[in-house]
């Protein structure tokens, strides 16, 4: 026990000692009254008695010489019928009330003056024999008729001696002789009395003064049996049984004290009426007498004041025990607290290694703070109600003092080291910046150093401006570099591990490195400088020949970057064959090798694992909050029936609307989970787990649609009760709607995860995985974000999914033109092109228009009206359009129709260009394979129209000529033979329009065509055919070897038969098949 302990067991040592003394008190008056009632209070009650009293068989009326009482037998037929023992209760009742004086005698008047000598003897016989009073003398009054007198006379003279023996009896002829032994005011008037004397009231006042006592007696008993139980009552331990006991007590004490107010109340009425009496009558005795029994009022005041102190302490200490209860509660839930605090506080580590970790820990140290201050507040109200308590002079004075002090004990405690942590990270923190910043300085430096062209130091301005950048840039360097590695170290003492220190340690060799390269670049330029060196311009028409000895600035350990000059926009096939070429020398050797340096510093693997540990915990997470979603929450409780009350039924119907594929994206990610635990030692491996699980992932993208569709349910019935309830239940801050926007917001967050990998893992196993999976992610981000657009088209008739899987999608500017005839039409000005959503499918192109729908905020979505669709069949492309890099050209049907696009960047259109050609080729490769399955034999006359015998030359370069661009839908993949190809990503600088046009005359098959329609026509590899008129169908076709006509599409012709431009064989198509035309209409 220890000295809280005892000092409370002292205070309820104490305390229980004054409750004792007060509960001796109650005990010491309950006994006085007690007494009290037993000297008043008669054995036989009126309730025995009061049948015979109240029919007068006897009663008591006033009385006689020395005090002596009388007692009055007045006529009474029944008095031979009373049973004897109840004759003598009523003569034992009558004696009992006066006997309270001592020494008091007993006159009986027995009036027998309508009766005969045998009730006379009979009376006084059983008077004798019951009478157990002091019994002074009996006066009968004699018969008065003369017959039954005389037999009295006779009858008493002979037996006088019997009675006078037992009791005094004196035989009365008339009431006046009753005078000489009674005075006439102590008579009633019955007698010739003046004695007023009403006998019901007398047996009222009896009766009153009867139940008073013995509801004084009642009261004193509960008063002492209550106070008993008070003081033997143990205390319990539990607060809420003490509230019930202090409830129980104070009701019983409240029923108590009515009862008192009502005796005390019932008392002075009966005071009231017995002085009142009393002045009225002051000879009549037993008014006076019966005032000891109405005065047990002042003895129950006592016992009342007694029983209050009592109660009054006792009441004090169960509440105050109540107090103390409730503060021991709230000191060990605040104990419990301030200790859960300290353990996070020793938790927190504060030992980081980079300025991510490092502010990682002070914001998990802010929001322990942020906590801590919030508990150390509550602790300071905890503290603040004890003292309170202690100057109410609360028994447990001393332990509530000795519990305030031990919380702001751990309040302080607390406090200083939380505050000694935040000191630690802020100066860790600090120096971290300063470091980050001295080695961004010294990056910058050297990028500086090594993007200083060399031949802008020839001249002098050229050198002062090299020199001001250098200068601009040591004014910007950060105090640390200044102030040294000794002064660093000491400033930064208490924080500096050594990890830290090699650290500053390398990046003051570092700085040193960069300073002396500063210095030496300095030199030279001051030189250079004073010099006024002329400009040098180093011209080399064949550069892989220019000897790199004839400047003193080309070294070995130089490196050379080469820039061609020639302006965009020109072509330069058009330029003299020996163009020009300009190299330019840079010192860059020391600058990349401080860059490579920086990087050493890096703890790739610990942030690798820290980034896949991340992944690993926002999938849990997000396995969890879907979890809760479905299984536990929203969901499963739609088939709840307690809640069926409260679900619309449309809701029930629709919860694969509102939920979408949820229950397949839990399902999936449950297992995806497991795969990404099993990579958390070697985070290497998560890009494998990505593709392997890559065709899963395009749940999503069913998950998306529907998203729109599940937003305008919710919206419906987001105030519905029954999510109130749900969200209530599952104790989500946040309502449905956010849970829904889960699985989209965890979808942008994998590439975000992927780059970080990526980025950590450098030279590393697994890292083309990584690159793999990202650019998974991203296209399916952008699939996503394509097929959300998508379902917002409207107007187009047929079944949207035929056309493929949507590639691609975005705004653009086009200008529409139709050749009808021999010219080409425009269908609008000029220069006001049409704004036109252009959507890329697998097998065709969109053309949409661009609507915004009615709404407000969030609600206003838009729409895209469908204008036009190009099978891809029939599409080719236009690289370059003359006048802007941003253009390109999408021709339909041969050029029937020619679409020329604007793209908002130069990226946007290099994108769709890629993409398109992508499907054009591999449109050719699948027609090729259907090509050389339908080839039934060797071509004869495949010999007569042979290849340009030198394809490669540069002339031949430039004449060649095909449909599109180098690269569009024309060409297949003989593109790779082509040495000297272009690059694709960059455009070509043609500005005129190389679509092969073919002219009327007869040509050979090279390709079998196969189409089925009302104007199809078969023609096989070898047939010949005769190209006619052509019009909006295409080209009308005769086949000469079978006899056939039909039309057929250019894009079809130009595959079939490769093309022709002035007569001139052309190579085309796969496999460099060759085609003569054979004549000319």
């Amino acid at each position: 026990m220890g000295p809280a302990s005892l000092q409370e067991d002292r205070e309820l040592r104490k305390e229980s000692k004054e409750e004792m003394e007060s509960y001796r008190c109650l005990l010491q008056a309950g006994s006085q009254l007690e007494s009290t009632l037993q000297e008043v209070t008669v054995p036989v009650s009126m309730k025995e008695v009061g049948g015979y009293i109240e029919k007068q068989v006897a009663y008591l009326s006033g009385r006689g010489e020395d005090s002596s009482v009388i007692i009055t037998l007045p006529e009474c037929s029944a008095f031979s019928d009373i049973p004897e023992e109840a004759l003598t209760k009523v003569f034992t009742y009558l004696t009992l009330i006066p006997t309270r004086q001592p020494g008091v005698k007993f006159i009986i008047i027995l009036d027998r003056r309508l009766d005969t000598w045998a009730s006379i003897k009979t009376a006084l016989a059983r008077i004798a024999a019951s009478f157990p009073g002091n019994l002074h003398l009996v006066l009968v009054l004699r018969p008065t008729s003369f017959f039954h007198r005389t037999v009295t006379d006779i009858g008493f003279r002979f037996s006088q001696e019997d009675f006078m023996l037992k009791m005094p009896v004196v035989m009365l002829s008339s009431v006046t002789d009753l005078l000489r032994y009674i005075d006439e005011n102590q008579l009633t008037s019955e007698f010739g009395g003046t004695l007023d004397y009403c006998h019901s009231d007398w047996i009222v006042l009896r009766t009153a003064i009867e139940s008073f006592a013995v509801t004084v007696k009642d009261i004193a008993q509960m008063l002492q049996g209550f106070g008993t139980e008070l003081a033997e009552t143990e205390l319990p331990e539990e607060a809420k049984a003490i509230e019930c006991l202090l409830e129980l007590h104070t009701d019983k004490y409240r029923k108590l004290k009515d009862a008192i107010r009502s005796v005390s109340k019932e008392g002075r009425h009966l005071l009231s009426s017995l002085e009142t009496t009393a002045k009225e009558d002051d000879s009549q005795w037993d008014v006076k007498l019966d005032w000891e029994t109405v005065q047990l009022l002042a003895q129950l005041r006592d016992m009342e004041s007694a029983f209050d102190g009592f109660f009054e302490k006792h009441h004090l200490k169960l509440h105050q025990y109540l107090q103390l209860l409730r503060y021991e509660q709230s000191f060990q839930e605040m104990e419990l607290c301030l200790e859960h605090l300290t353990a996070q506080e020793r938790e927190l580590c504060i030992s980081a290694n980079s300025l991510a970790e490092t502010e990682q820990a002070l914001k998990r140290l802010n929001n322990l703070e942020s906590n801590a201050q919030e508990v150390t507040a509550r602790a300071q109200i905890i503290i603040l109600h004890g003292h309170q308590l202690s100057a109410g002079h609360h028994y447990a004075m001393a332990l509530i003092m000795q519990r305030c002090n031990e919380l702001r004990h751990y309040c302080d405690t607390l406090t200083a080291a939380l505050k000694s942590k935040h000191t630690h990270l802020l100066q860790t923190h600090q120096m971290l910046l300063c470091l980050g910043q001295a080695q961004t300085w010294c990056d910058d430096a050297a990028y500086l150093l090594a993007n200083q062209l060399v031949d802008k130091f020839q001249s002098k301005e050229g050198a002062q401006a090299a020199l001001r950048d250098i200068e601009k840039l040591l004014e910007g360097a950060p105090s640390m570099l200044s102030s040294g590695l000794d002064i660093v170290t000491a400033e930064y003492e208490a924080v500096i591990t050594p990890h830290f220190q090699a650290q500053i340690g390398k990046m003051f060799e570092k700085h040193a490195a960069v300073q002396q390269m500063i210095q030496n670049r300095q030199a030279c330029l001051r030189k250079l400088a004073d010099k006024h060196v002329r400009p040098v311009q180093l011209v080399a028409p064949r550069p892989e020949n220019t000897p790199r000895s004839k400047s003193p600035l080309f070294s070995p350990k130089h490196l050379k970057f080469t820039f061609d000059l020639s302006l965009p926009g020109k072509r330069a096939s058009r330029k003299v064959p020996n163009s020009r070429k300009i190299e330019v020398m840079h010192d860059y050797q020391e600058s990349r090798s401080c860059v490579s340096y920086s990087l050493d510093g890096d703890d790739s693997p610990d942030l690798l694992k820290h980034v896949m540990r991340e992944l690993i915990e926002t999938e849990r997470i997000y396995v969890e909050e879907l979890l809760s979603v479905l299984l536990q929450g929203y969901r499963a409780e739609m088939d709840n029936p307690a809640l069926s009350g409260v679900l619309p039924p449309i809701l029930r119907s629709k919860r694969d609307i509102l939920f979408g594929n949820m229950p397949e994206i839990y399902n999936f990610h449950s297992v995806f989970l497991q795969d990404l635990e099993g990579c958390l030692e070697a985070p290497e491996a998560v890009g494998a787990c990505f593709l392997e699980r890559k065709e899963s992932f395009q749940m999503y993208e069913s998950y998306c649609q529907n998203k729109l569709r599940s937003e305008a349910l919710w919206r419906q019935f987001s105030d519905c009760s029954f999510f109130l309830e749900c969200q209530k239940k599952l104790e989500h801050k946040l309502g449905l709607d956010s849970y829904l926007l889960k699985p989209i917001q965890r979808l942008t967050k994998y590439q975000l995860l992927l780059k970080e990998l990526i980025k950590y893992s450098t030279d590393c196993e697994g890292t083309s995985e990584l690159q793999g999976a990202l650019a998974a992610m991203l296209d399916l981000l952008k699939s996503v974000n394509d097929s959300m657009h998508q379902i917002a088209i409207t107007g187009y008739e047929g079944d949207i999914c035929e056309l493929g899987r949507v590639l691609m999608q975005g705004s653009f500017s086009v200008w529409i033109s139709h050749k009808k005839g021999p010219t080409r039409m425009k269908e609008m000005a000029r220069f006001k092109p049409m704004q036109r959503h252009l959507f890329l499918y697998e097998r065709a192109l969109l053309l949409c228009k661009r609507r915004e729908e009615h709404g407000d905020g969030c609600d206003k979505t838009p729409s895209y009206s469908f204008k036009h669709c190009l099978k891809m069949t029939a599409v080719g492309i236009t690289e370059n359009v003359k006048g802007d890099v941003k253009k390109f050209e999408i021709w339909y049907s041969g050029r029937e129709e020619v679409y020329v696009v604007q793209a908002p960047t130069v990226e946007v259109k290099m994108a769709w260009l890629n993409e398109l050609r992508r499907i054009l080729t591999n449109q050719q490769k699948m027609l090729r394979k259907q090509q050389r399955a339908s080839v039934s034999s060797e071509e004869t006359e495949s010999g007569r129209s042979s290849p340009d015998p030198q394809p490669h030359s540069p002339k031949h370069q430039h004449n060649r000529r095909w449909p599109g661009a180098p690269h569009s839908v024309d060409i297949c993949e003989g593109l790779e033979e082509w040495p000297g190809g272009r690059d694709p990503f960059h455009p070509s600088d043609t500005e005129e329009e190389v679509l092969v046009q073919l002219s009327p005359g007869r040509y050979r098959v090279l390709a079998d065509c196969l189409q089925n329609g009302p104007d199809s026509i078969i023609i096989k590899r070898g047939d010949v055919i005769q190209l006619q008129c052509e019009d909006n169908r295409g080209r009308l076709v005769k086949n000469v070897t079978l006899q056939q006509e039909g039309f057929l599409p250019a894009a079809t012709l130009q595959l079939i038969i490769g093309g022709s431009r002035h007569e001139n064989s052309s190579r085309l198509g796969p496999g460099n098949l060759k085609v003569r035309k054979l004549s000319s209409p």
